[in-house]
């Protein structure tokens, strides 16, 4: 399982994107109203601080932006923390890091479609939430299909919807201020009486799926048309703007409905805090954001999962028909039908809360190894005596994501280390069954 040279590798995605459009990407990916689908499990999980759960995720996001900046720089492949692990550390490593974040990435798609799915269940009852499920994965395997180009004007028109709501709701939440039926508070950034590190902790292990999407830039690495550092500054750009609006998002969220646990559904929690501020029209119009928001999401999810599959089919680490492309439009089609397969049954068999969880356990696992991969390559191996940017930063990202990982419940360990063992079992029938009769994992 030796790292592939760059040189050798002949399947290549076509080139057409720019760093603007890797910024709407991201931002799409991660979503502007993204705390809206979680907000309930976070502010129950915080005892309240949500703000502050998510300015600390923000921060630890960041750290390991930084290392993905770096990494991006340095190995421009379409396989992201799979690539850079596997040609910065170790190949083995590398691809248990890839399996890992297939944990991510592989439900992210489905989470993702559930979350609206649910909201628009909520708004017409009639409708079962998996024929929304199937709609969406329809949708979004059709655009992917066409290309990422096609997937970008969308995202152009839906963050830029987005981002008036955004705007529209921090209006009407600061006149119900101002109307006195709510005040401005310092509680959802800092209770003295409830805070604990493992509380926030415990509430950041749910957050950090807000912030999931910035790494999925780094898939799109052979689809650019500049220079290597786009990438990396996209990654950090997109992320800087999304958690500046998560903050303010959130913070308002909370003074309007300071009593969190008096949601009747923790899975649209926002849905209540909507219709305090503007009334039903208001929950009409974010009805119909979800839904192409879904869209959206899913597809960027969709495209990042479907570039890494493609990576490391054309590894031979998983079977080579996952890096056929399209004839037409260059894109890895095997891999994005999957997607769109393992999407509809995971969405059908598994809730909201425990789906989040487990996609967390996946990126928060291999964001740690990518961390610690940043100072053995840059810091111990090529010696470039920069203390900040590689050993200081990743450390601190390192450690933060640790203990987010050590506080994750029983059943999300069970489970992620399920998946772990899945892989390693594959590492080790390649290394030692199909390599030693010389053979690879490849189905043609």
């Amino acid at each position: 399982m030796a790292a592939p040279a760059e040189s050798n590798r002949t399947q290549q995605l076509k080139r057409s994107l720019s760093m603007r459009d890797l910024i709407v990407y991201g931002l799409i990916f991660m979503g502007p109203l993204a705390p809206m689908g979680i907000y309930g499990d976070v502010v129950q999980a915080s005892h309240g601080m949500i703000v502050l759960t998510y300015i600390v995720s923000c921060v630890v996001m960041l750290f390991t932006a930084y290392s993905y900046f770096h990494m991006s720089k340095e190995f421009p492949s379409a396989g992201s923390a799979y690539a850079y692990i596997q040609h910065g550390l170790n190949p083995h490593i590398g691809f248990l890091a890839g399996w890992m974040i297939l944990l991510d990435y592989m439900l992210i798609p489905a989470l993702n479609v559930l979350i609206a799915a649910s909201w628009l269940h909520a708004w017409m009852p009639s409708i079962p939430n998996f024929v929304w499920l199937l709609l969406f994965v329809i949708i979004n395997t059709a655009i992917n299909i066409r290309g990422v180009k096609l997937a970008m004007m969308v995202s152009w028109i839906v963050f830029l919807a987005e981002f008036a709501f955004f705007l529209l709701f921090g209006v009407l939440a600061v006149i119900y201020v101002i109307q006195g039926k709510a005040s401005f508070s310092m509680d959802p950034v800092y209770q003295p009486h409830e805070f604990s590190p493992s509380l926030i902790a415990s509430g950041m292990s749910i957050a950090v799926l807000s912030f999931l999407g910035f790494d999925g830039i780094s898939t799109l690495a052979e689809e650019t048309k500049s220079k290597r550092s786009i990438v990396g500054m996209a990654t950090v750009w997109s992320l800087i703007i999304v958690s500046v609006m998560y903050i303010a998002f959130v913070y308002l969220g909370a003074i309007v409905h300071p009593n969190y646990n008096t949601f009747p559904n923790l899975d649209v929690a926002f849905y209540y805090i909507l219709n305090q501020v503007g009334g039903p029209w208001m929950q009409t119009i974010v009805i119909v954001l979800k839904f192409f928001s879904a869209i959206c999401c899913g597809m960027a999810a969709q495209a990042a999962i479907s570039r890494l599959l493609f990576s490391m089919g054309r590894d031979r680490v998983l079977p080579k028909v996952l890096s056929k492309l399209h004839k037409k439009y260059q894109t890895p089609v095997p891999a994005i039908l999957l997607v769109a397969c393992v999407s509809v049954v995971i969405g059908y068999i598994m809730s909201i809360g425990n789906l989040s969880r487990l996609v967390n356990f996946g990126a928060v696992t291999t964001f740690i190894v990518l961390n610690i991969t940043v100072i053995i390559y840059f810091f111990i191996r090529k010696r470039t005596g920069k203390w900040w940017q590689h050993l200081i930063m990743p450390l601190l990202g390192f450690a933060i994501l640790l203990y987010v990982w050590i506080n994750f419940d029983k059943m999300t360990f069970y489970l992620g280390v399920t998946w772990f063992v899945i892989g390693l079992m594959i590492l080790l029938i390649n290394v030692f069954i199909l390599k030693k009769s010389g053979k690879d994992l490849k189905i043609d």
